[in-house]
């Protein structure tokens, strides 16, 4: 593999670039026309323009993209995450045009992708299924019984999505309709597909994944887990890795359930097996995501490994570089998302011009990012700026870390979430570890909060403040006192 199209932009469309460049394989990246100077359009090694700003008019041209493959002998395609990357049509076209795909097959893609089929797939191998139906389901009517059978609270979703997006929480049967009704009409408008189906409401859920990988020889292996239960809108904001809560035996035996679902599909390359798990600490399969993960720089940090190295190494036919007895977990990581939203107003987006922007430095701080200073944050995508990530000896090490690294970020000219990330890691249930995917929902469904913690933070500086400048006036006068005494006696001695 000598020459690697990123298919893809902004800060995952960087990360790959620089493993690329480490692999001595070129690069070329695709831009629109919001992203003619963004940053990873400048580092690849070439860059190709594949239309206007609108994401359905330039990242996802599929066949655009291919032509500029053909065009310039490339003979690998790497996806990121979002956009294209778990597209089946599109890892069969590039297939098909005898171009590698940096992922897995189109038939994974197909079984992962449909959360049924998914269902269906594993459960052969014993991975435990969250209570419910694992059919689709159209009629209101039918789905109103099957609700009923399973029992209030439940969960509608999209048969053929996620990131939230046709889910609905349904508490009682008085609601279920309207509920049923909203989660259909986001389906469709979302996926072109309004069927949904029904789970059982988990009690105080923890979202927790656990990064696999897997070899064209049938070997997979598990690289430990991520903690991705602090969310909004059922997107996560700040992850870690490990998880607080787990044993190492329930690590063990989830990290062994997630390799099973790669066997259930033949599974090739980076993937992330999802689970909640509930207040007694019984996990559930939830879906698949046959892809890298936004959040995989954690991962990366508490293993030493590079994750885009290991899909280059697999896609290229090489076995897996290590087995599983040889992944080490070492010490704690945290990332915070770094998005271009007013944490105040219910997270909406923010968009504007970087006026300022300077990300921190020192030890164990990683920063991923896309900007640099003067640019503008595009409308037309997801408007994350950087993801924060920080590694630290222990967990309570690398929370300190991360809220000194938050205080030496930067940005001005866009609201951002890191006043949001910075009052999590103070709160006291993300310290002790006792939080769930309710954590917003539970101490943040009154922004006010963050407004106070600013405050009461403010005052807290400027008392400290005030301290040390009592404390050097003090210390002045001291001097002064004692250069008088000294000049006295001086006095004396001479007399």
């Amino acid at each position: 593999m000598k020459k690697v199209l990123v298919a893809n932009r902004g800060e995952i469309a960087r990360r790959v670039i620089r493993t690329l460049r480490k692999m001595n394989i070129t690069s070329v990246a695709i831009y629109s026309d919001a992203d003619i100077n963004a940053p990873h359009v400048l580092e690849a090694d070439e860059a190709v323009y594949v239309g206007k700003s609108p994401s359905a008019e330039s990242y996802l041209q599929q066949d655009v993209i291919l032509t500029y493959c053909k065009e310039l002998g490339v003979d690998g395609i790497h996806p990121g995450y979002g956009f294209l990357s778990e597209n089946a049509s599109f890892a069969r076209k590039v297939k098909n045009a005898g171009i590698k795909l940096i992922g897995p097959s189109p038939e994974s893609m197909e079984i992962m992708g449909d959360k049924l089929s998914a269902k269906q797939a594993v459960k052969s191998y014993n991975v435990p299924l969250v209570p419910g139906v694992d059919e689709a389901i159209s009629d209101i009517e039918a789905a109103k019984k099957i609700a009923e059978e399973v029992g209030f609270p439940i969960l509608i979703k999209a048969s053929a999505g996620g990131g939230g997006k046709g889910m609905r929480l349904v508490e009682n049967k008085e609601e279920f309709e309207s509920q049923m009704k909203l989660a259909q009409s986001e389906a469709r408008s979302s996926f072109g597909d309004d069927t949904v189906f029904i789970e059982k409401f988990v009690d105080k859920p923890r979202h927790i994944e656990i990064q696999v990988f897997a070899d064209q020889f049938g070997n997979a292996v598990y690289l430990f887990e991520r903690e991705c239960s602090i969310q909004r809108r059922h997107q996560k904001v700040v992850e870690e890795a490990p998880s607080v809560i787990l044993t190492e035996a329930l690590r063990k035996e989830m990290g062994e359930a997630a390799v099973a679902v790669c066997k259930a599909c033949n599974y090739e390359g980076a993937g992330t097996v999802e689970f909640l798990l509930d207040g007694k600490l019984n996990f559930y399969f939830l879906e698949m995501n046959t892809r890298l993960q936004v959040e995989h720089p954690i991962t990366e940090e508490i293993t030493g490994l590079d994750l885009v190295e290991w899909q280059i190494r697999v896609a290229r036919g090489e076995k897996l570089p290590k087995e599983q007895h040889e992944i080490e977990c070492n010490g704690h990581a945290i990332e915070i998302r770094v998005y271009a939203e007013d944490s105040l107003n219910g997270f909406t987006p923010d968009i504007g011009t970087l006026e300022r922007y300077r990300i921190p430095t020192g030890r164990s701080v990683r920063v991923d990012d896309a900007f640099v200073e003067g640019m503008e944050i595009p409308i037309y995508y997801d408007p994350m700026i950087a993801k924060l990530v920080v590694w630290g000896k222990t967990r309570k090490d690398a929370i300190a870390r991360c809220i000194e690294a938050i205080d030496d970020y930067q940005i001005s000219g866009v609201k951002t979430t890191l006043d949001f990330g910075k009052f999590v890691l103070k709160h006291p249930a993300f310290i002790s570890g006792d939080f769930d995917t309710n954590f917003v929902k539970t101490y943040f469904s009154d922004p006010s909060v963050l407004t106070q913690a600013m405050l009461e933070e403010k005052v807290a500086l400027s008392n400290a403040i005030e301290k040390i400048w009592e404390d050097i006036r003090n210390f002045k006068e001291q001097e002064f006192a004692s250069k008088e005494i000294s000049s006295s006696w001086k006095n004396k001695l001479q007399s």
